[in-house]
Formats: C-alpha cells, structure tokens, sequence
C-alpha cells in the first residue's frame, strides 16, 4: 500500500477517534506549523494558486496523502461556504497531528497576512497628503481589475451555460434592488432553488470520500454551534448594544455566505461595513486592494477592516476579532459535515442546489463590481484606461496578483502627481 494511502486508512480507521485531539506520532504540531508557516510567507495568488502549493508540499513532496484524498479534501471545501485554502489546510494539519495540528495550520498560515494587514491599518490612520491619496487611489482601481477578472473567470466556471446565467443575472438585480446582506442572502437562497429546479440534467461528478473523518458527535457538536451562533449573535447584538458583539456578528454572517472563492468576501463585508457606517467605501476598497499583494487568505482582509471600523475595540482587538469571527464559520462547517460528506454527495438534490447557489454568487460579484467598486473607483478615462490596465496585466498577461498592485499604485501616484 502507497505510504500516503495507509496514512489516509489509519486516519479513517474507528480507532482514530479516541487520539482525534492528539493525532497520530506520525506527525507533530511543530512540524505541521513549520511547513504552513513557510506557505504562509509564500503563497500568493489567491485560493486556487494555494491548493496548487498545497498539492505540491504535501502531495507530491512531503506524501502526507495522495493525489486522490487530496483531491477529495478539495471537493469538500469547495462545497461549503468559507475560505477554501484555510479549509483544506486545517483539515490537512488536522490529518497529520490531529486538532492541535490543526490549529497550528491555520495559524501558521494566516498570521502573517493578518499581520501585515493591521500594520497597514495602523499606516492608513496616519498617511496623508497627495502622495498617498494617489497611492490609495491606484489600490482601489486595482481593485476594480482584480473583481472584474474574478467576475470574468468565476462566470466563465460556474455560469457557462444560458441557466445558470440566468440564475448569476437574477441574483445580481436581487443584490442590487433590495440591497444589503438581505439582498445577498436572498439572491443565495433563490438561486439554490432555481438550481434545483434548472440544474438537475447537467453532469455529475463522482462522490466525494475526503481522506480524514472526525467522530459523528464532533460533527454534530460543530454544526449545532454553527446554528446557534447565526441565529443567536444578531438577537445577542440586539440586546446587548455592545459594538464588539456587533462587530463579531457582521463579521460571522459574512463568512457564513462565501460561496465560489475569496473575492466574494468583499461584497459582503462592503455590506456589512459600510452599509452600518461604521468605514466608508474608499477605505474598504484600499484594504481590498492592498490584501491582493500578500500571501495567504484573502480573508484577512478582515483584519484591516476590524483594525479601523468605527466599533468594536479596534486596533489589534478589533482586528482579531473581526478574523477570528470571519473565519469561524467555515471551519465549523467543514468539522460538522466532514463524518457526512459521502453520504451527503450521493443525494440527487445536492449539485444542482450547489450549482444555482455558485451561479448566484457569481451575479452577486457582479453587482459588487458596478457598486462599489466602479462608481466609487471610477472618476474619468484616466482611472478607467488604468483599472482596463491592470485589468488586462491580469487576464492576458496573467501578471501575479501582486505584481500588478505595484503597476496600480504606481499609476495612482502618477495620476495624483501629473496635471
């Protein structure tokens, strides 16, 4: 048997569950923080790029599991709402040193960002003048580029036939009239249920059998706190008026609805921030557009947010808590369904529901692109030949992510300094 495979076997194995929290002496925390820690610092490009690193580290260098497991704990991520990298690598560092492992992955792999993005909080209160106001600015036309080519591709994957792009275009007059997280929770829910009923004669991929299960109470512990946090955080902000409270809701009901990939964090979180006036528009779009120059989870995004809205504690408090209420919910989800996944992709319902919701989000980007982003980025042609330039660096040139945020706040620097 493939060294991998017996691993994955000894994982599955009932005996597991009693050294669930413990791990196997196969694999240590330390070992499991050094490696994403290094992944941490390296890893851009966004969750795709990152299960390609993944693969490459722990598939085809280090054999932790093999190519189809891997495969499997990908699939799995990609069902669930939450941020897909953080997902599969907090089940990975959970396969190899169980749950200390785990969380050794996840914060080896998400602190560095985190960091840097509360550094440049903590820069933005204080930078003025026509220097960074040019700077700033060619971070939000980056941002522009950057939702637009996500639109692009994301359209292309999860909308590419005339259903379910009617289902992305639906969602997107659903985000956009109604506006607000109800709009977005509406436009999810609809377009779930318009694939189920215009989904179901497309193709099948085989089911899922992830490479690591927990004991079945666990899961089910993980997805009874899942529901009691959605459903009592808002009554529980309501009560209370406490802004910390508030903040961490925001922030969990965000990551709670991130289907299809990363970007869709930002009309979410544009939602909850701005929309509660607690941040304006410009600032939500620099964090946004500094995040896509960094390593790691483009969830971190939260943490700049957290450091500067107008609630909470702020600072390093309020950037941790806005983090660690943003990541929550995927990885309870991904706990809570692992003991349930084969089963659960087996039913007939599941794909075309997942397929309308995905094509649902694709629409709901969409509308982020023209608002926020376009009408508040977008002042002349100056700011739309430099956003259709990055734009183009992107999706034909295929420049890394971070290469062209320095072309956009070059340019923004330019167009602040040039008559």
């Amino acid at each position: 048997m493939h060294p991998a495979s017996q691993g994955a076997w000894r994982v599955v194995h009932p005996g597991f569950n009693r050294r669930w929290w413990t791990g196997w002496v196969r694999g240590s925390i330390g070992e499991v923080f050094r490696a994403f820690l290094k992944l941490g610092l390296t890893s851009f490009g966004g969750p795709i790029a990152h299960l390609g690193y993944f693969r490459e580290e722990f598939v085809a260098r280090r054999r932790w599991l093999d190519d189809a497991g891997y495969a499997d704990l990908a699939a799995l991520s990609q069902f669930l709402p939450g941020p897909t990298s953080s997902q599969v690598g907090f089940a990975l560092g959970l396969m190899r040193a169980g749950v200390g492992g785990a969380f050794a992955a996840f914060a080896a792999f998400t602190l560095p960002s985190v960091v840097i993005m509360v550094a440049l909080a903590a820069g933005a209160a204080v930078l003025s003048g026509p220097i960074a106001a040019g700077v700033v600015h060619g971070l939000t036309l980056v941002a522009v580029a950057i939702v637009a080519h996500a639109v692009w591709g994301m359209a292309r994957t999860l909308a590419p036939d005339p259903r379910r792009a009617t289902i992305a275009a639906g969602a997107a007059l659903l985000a956009l009239v109604p506006g607000g997280s109800a709009g977005q929770l509406l436009a999810i829910a609809l377009g779930a249920a318009a694939g189920l009923l215009l989904c179901r004669g497309l193709p099948r991929t085989a089911p899922a059998s992830p490479p690591i299960r927990v004991p079945h109470a666990a899961g089910v512990a993980c997805l009874a706190a899942f529901a009691v946090l959605v459903v009592a955080l808002p009554l529980l902000a309501v009560a209370t008026g406490a802004g910390g409270v508030a903040l961490f809701d925001a922030f969990f009901r965000a990551g709670s609805l991130v289907f299809g990939g990363g970007h869709v964090v930002l009309p979410l979180l544009e939602t909850a921030v701005v929309g509660s006036g607690w941040l304006g528009a410009d600032a939500v779009l620099t964090g946004y557009g500094a995040a896509q120059a960094l390593p790691g989870p483009l969830f971190t995004f939260a943490a700049y947010l957290g450091a500067l809205v107008d609630v909470g504690p702020g600072g390093v408090l309020g950037a941790g808590l806005a983090t660690a209420a943003i990541f929550l919910p995927g990885l309870l989800l991904l706990v809570g369904v692992l003991p349930f996944w084969s089963a659960m992709r087996r039913r007939t319902w599941t794909e075309p529901l997942l397929r309308g919701a995905n094509a649902a989000v694709v629409g709901i980007l969409g509308a982020a692109l023209y608002t926020p982003l376009f009408t508040t980025a977008i002042g002349g042609a100056d700011d739309f030949a430099l956003a259709l330039g990055c734009f183009v660096l992107l999706s034909a040139w295929r420049w890394p992510s971070w290469a062209v945020v320095l072309v956009g706040a070059t340019g923004g620097l330019a167009l602040a300094l040039v008559p």
